[in-house]
């Protein structure tokens, strides 16, 4: 039986969800969860890599997996030996055939910006604290210039290599609520940094450093210099899922 687990997580002290040599990710941690719990080793195939530092409301792994406990009592005894940081919400029965990763249809981040003039100890690592006054309307304004199917190389870093940096951005929005400020993205596939690439230009329109009529252009050119810094992982979360099944989605 395959199984998949719904999870939500705080990135702050691991290394990302990808298993390292030399560093705590979350996928070691819930594996040996899974060991201790279920006595069988596995290796879990998650919905993607979020980066250190970078957190998930909601996260999709999966696994071949058999165990005598129930699938509704199975978080209950994982997270019984997970850390307070990582919680398995769901598990799942799900066709041989699935795979967290290419059977997910779309992925929402959202990035958070804290945008006042001192700190909030609240936010410390879970959101990027920006003193900066901002324009969010010209941000507004740009945010749709990284909506449709397009290339995304000009907000790639280099990372992992990938056949085609051609995504489908199905919706890109910038939001103001206080002091805090939402950047949310969904497309069908993310490209390495690419959702902090886009926060970062769109703080450097807020600033007016970049103008958002030349956004589309400046896509189109393909060049990572001409737009803005990388975003801190820390204000980056993985905010939904879809796959088409109810019991995943969310």
């Amino acid at each position: 039986m395959k199984t998949a687990f719904v999870l939500s997580y705080l990135g702050t002290r691991y290394s990302g969800w990808q298993r390292q040599e030399n560093a705590l990710a979350v996928q070691q941690v819930i594996e040996e969860a899974i060991l201790k719990t279920c006595g069988q080793r596995v290796a879990l195939s998650g919905c993607g890599r979020t980066d250190a530092g970078v957190h998930a409301k909601t996260y999709v792994a999966s696994t071949q997996l058999e165990s005598g406990i129930p699938l509704e009592q199975l978080p209950l005894a994982l997270n019984a030996r997970l850390p307070s940081d990582i919680v398995v919400c769901r598990a799942v029965a799900v066709p041989d055939s699935f795979d967290a990763r290419f059977s997910c249809k779309s992925k929402e981040y959202t990035y958070y910006i804290l945008n006042r003039k001192t700190r909030d100890p609240f936010y410390v690592d879970r959101a990027y604290f920006y003193p900066q006054q901002l324009d969010v309307a010209a941000m507004q304004q740009a945010a749709g210039a990284f909506e449709g199917r397009q290339d995304f190389r000009a907000v790639r870093n280099e990372g992992t290599p990938v056949k085609s940096t051609v995504r489908h951005m199905f919706y890109c929005r910038c939001g103001r609520q206080g002091e805090m400020i939402t950047v949310t993205c969904c497309a069908d596939g993310f490209l390495y940094n690419m959702v902090r690439n886009i926060v970062g230009t769109l703080l450097y329109v807020g600033r007016h450093k970049i103008e958002a009529a030349l956004l589309p252009a400046l896509l189109a050119a393909g060049k990572r210099v001409d737009t803005g810094p990388t975003a801190p992982a820390c204000g980056l979360y993985l905010t939904k899922l879809e796959y088409g099944m109810e019991q995943l989605d969310g």
